[in-house]
């Protein structure tokens, strides 16, 4: 944790430096603030709004938290399914690769369609956003496994669900987390993707009204805070995973 924040300095600097080179280029340019607002301008209009913002960042939040556990326990659930049961994986595998090449924002308006405007299609966009990389992940990390590790335990009498529990789930922890990483991002993005469907609160939200009133500074607030939600969901998962993974943390920091 201490080396990860010595090192957070580094790119904290080079944003630092590109709203520099941002605030000089509109300012010398004139560039209109409808068009292309200034860092300082948009930091103001943050603060200033705070107490109007403040509602639809949390609802965002809150969804794409529920929409995220939901997702990590399917991906985990399938994941493990799919190993187990090597014809299943057969199976269902390709069809689940298939299924990410249509576009969430296409496939939104028809869960609108079918389940109306609730709670529910948000979950399921953002489900469908966030299961799909841990499901692949720990596949990956399962298969992982050191062949003589697997064949020394059945040797000694393990079942195949003590091999998978005490050994090939264990190897497979690291890629889980990585897939849990990518998802935990993905979760803000899904959330704000539901929001555009119908909502009364959110970032998605926030962001439509100030497009549409032409507030550019507005949808960079959104923009910004979109992107710091993702970056403490994604540090959240690192914090947890150097408490869950601790002999690959130890093995990384001795690199």
């Amino acid at each position: 944790m201490k080396k990860l924040l010595l090192k957070g300095w580094r790119p904290v600097l080079v944003l630092l430096l590109l709203f520099v080179i941002w605030e000089i280029v509109v300012k010398t340019a004139k560039i209109e603030e409808w068009l292309l607002p200034a860092p300082t301008k948009i930091f103001s209009e943050a603060f200033r709004g705070w107490s109007e913002f403040y509602p639809d960042l949390f609802s965002t939040t809150k969804i794409a938290l529920f929409g995220f556990v939901i997702g990590a326990v399917i991906g985990l659930v399938v994941a493990v399914v799919l190993y187990l049961i090597p014809v299943l994986r057969d199976s269902f595998y390709p069809l689940l690769i298939l299924s990410q090449n249509v576009p969430t924002i296409v496939l939104a308006p028809l869960l609108v369609i079918w389940f109306g405007f609730g709670l529910l299609p948000k979950m399921i966009v953002i489900t469908l956003v966030c299961f799909f990389p841990i499901t692949v992940a720990a596949l990956d990390g399962f298969r992982q496994t050191p062949a003589e590790l697997r064949h020394y335990m059945m040797m000694a009498g393990a079942s195949k669900t003590q091999v998978f529990w005490k050994l090939e789930f264990p190897f497979g922890l690291p890629s889980i987390f990585s897939g849990l990483k990518i998802s935990a991002t993905y979760s803000v993005m899904g959330a704000v993707i539901s929001e555009w469907l119908g909502a009364k609160q959110g970032i998605g939200v926030y962001m439509t009204m100030a497009s549409s009133s032409f507030r550019t500074d507005r949808v960079f607030v959104a923009i910004f805070a979109i992107m710091l939600l993702s970056l403490l969901f994604f540090l959240l998962i690192v914090l947890v995973e150097r408490r869950v993974v601790r002999w690959q943390v130890k093995g990384d920091e001795g690199k």
